[in-house]
Formats: C-alpha cells, structure tokens, sequence
C-alpha cells in the first residue's frame, strides 16, 4: 500500500471509530492531496470504520472544478465526469467528490475529512446553527478551528453544494486573506481542512467540542461570547501562532493552553 493510502485509509479509520460518534453506516468521506491536481477520494458506499485501499479512487480535480462553472452542467453531467473512473476501478467516487476538490484547490488544504458528528448537527439542524461559526466562546476554539470558521446553509449534496461552497469560499477568502479551517454545513455536518489527516483529525474533534460547550451555554441561559479584541488577540498571539503550527505538524497532540 503506498504511503498516501496509508494515509487516507487510517484517517478514514480514525475519523469512522464508533466511540466519537462522527459517523454511521457509509456517512462521511474523506480526501487527500497526491500531486498537483489529483486526489484520493472515497468511493461511495464504504464505512468510514471499514475502508480498505480499494475504497478510495484517484481522480483530477480540474474537471471536477470545471463542471461548477458549466451553468447548464447537472447530475447527468457529473455521472458522465465519473463514468470512466468507475468503468477502471470499479468504484463510484463519493458525490461530494466535487466539494472535496474546492476544499483541496481553494481552501488550501492537503487533507479534508467530513463528517456528521450528533452534537455538531443537533446545533447544525437548530435556529443556532450559524452561531457555530460566529459565538466564538474559549481561546483552544480560535487556536484549532481559526478565527473565522464558514456556515453554510443547507443545499442538496453534489453539484449545488459544491458550487454554493465555492462561492462562499470566494467570498470569505476575499473578505478575510484566508480559508476557513473548518466548514459547516447546516443541517447536513461539517468539512474539516487540514494540512496533514493528523490536522483533520484535531479540527474535528474541536469542532465537536465547541458544538458542545455552545449547545451547554445555551442550555444554561444563553453564550457568552469573548470580546472581538479578546478574540482578535488570541488570533495573533505569537505563542498561540506558535502551538497552532506545532499542532498541525504533530501526529497527535494536546490542545490545552501549554
């Protein structure tokens, strides 16, 4: 098995293990970057738990980018892009294959798992769903998740998806100098971008971690949020900076004020 497989079959595992409860069944799929322009992506069907080398497809990323673009292209035009990769290998790549492609090309990932974590989408499918990305509540959250995380309101998964996370990115790469670190998607789950599977692995378990500590808040009267400064100086803190790109490089790390 070559080392990216490695990579994204263990990931894959990582993120399927029934104790975190980030996904059942055949939910969620993950990708990896292998080269400028390609990526290994899930096939759809398989468990996450599960997966095996002969779970994932290798596919380019710019005809996939390309269909967003194609205003009359639909789910036909994405069957016909998939077509011979299933015709090799046997296997359908996941439909969120497409929403992988832009997370790699535009967010700047190399790695990107996503996932259906219960408390995350309790919140995601509640009347606070957006506060996941707004009510920034402790310093760990902006260290791991970013300063300012994207919410997506629920489109149907596959081509419109992507196409409206696209833009969304567009727009808050321009507003902000930088992508997102974690993406959620309401009432649908969340996409985690990492520089390393490692990196997908903390976003995640963050990102959990936050849907809890805001669903606690609320529970209890309502979030109290830190100031923007506050918030603003835990961001650009040169040791914060510090432990942020430690932990993204780390295999496994603590995320704990050190």
């Amino acid at each position: 098995m070559s080392g990216a497989l490695e990579q994204i079959v263990a990931l894959s595992r990582a993120l399927g293990d029934p104790a975190l409860d980030l996904a059942i069944l055949g939910e969620g799929n993950t990708s990896l970057r292998t080269g400028e322009g390609t990526m290994l992506v899930k096939a759809s069907g398989a468990s996450l738990v599960s997966v095996t080398p002969a779970d994932f497809v290798e596919l380019e990323t710019a005809p996939l980018t390309a269909l967003l673009d194609d205003p009359v292209a639909d789910d036909a035009a994405v069957a016909r892009a998939f077509a011979p990769v299933e015709e090799r290998t046997g296997r359908r790549p996941s439909v969120e294959a497409m929403l992988h492609a832009v997370c790699l090309e535009l967010g700047g990932a190399a790695a990107v798992g996503h996932t259906h974590p219960v408390p995350v989408v309790a919140l995601l499918c509640s009347r606070h769903a957006a506060a996941l990305a707004t009510e920034t509540l402790f310093p760990d959250q902006i260290v791991v998740l970013g300063r300012r995380p994207l919410f997506v309101p629920y489109v149907d998964p596959g081509l419109a998806l992507a196409r409206r996370v696209r833009d969304e990115l567009e727009t808050h790469v321009a507003r902000h100098g930088e992508p997102p670190k974690v993406i959620y998607l309401g009432n649908h789950g969340l996409f985690a971008l990492g520089l390393t599977p490692e990196h997908v692995l903390q976003i995640t378990a963050m990102a959990v971690k936050a849907s809890r500590v805001l669903a606690g808040a609320l529970a209890v009267g309502g979030p109290s949020a830190l100031a923007e400064a506050e918030a603003d100086r835990i961001d650009a803190r040169p040791d914060e900076h510090y432990r942020r790109a430690a932990l993204a490089r780390a295999r496994t790390g603590e995320t704990g004020d050190g």
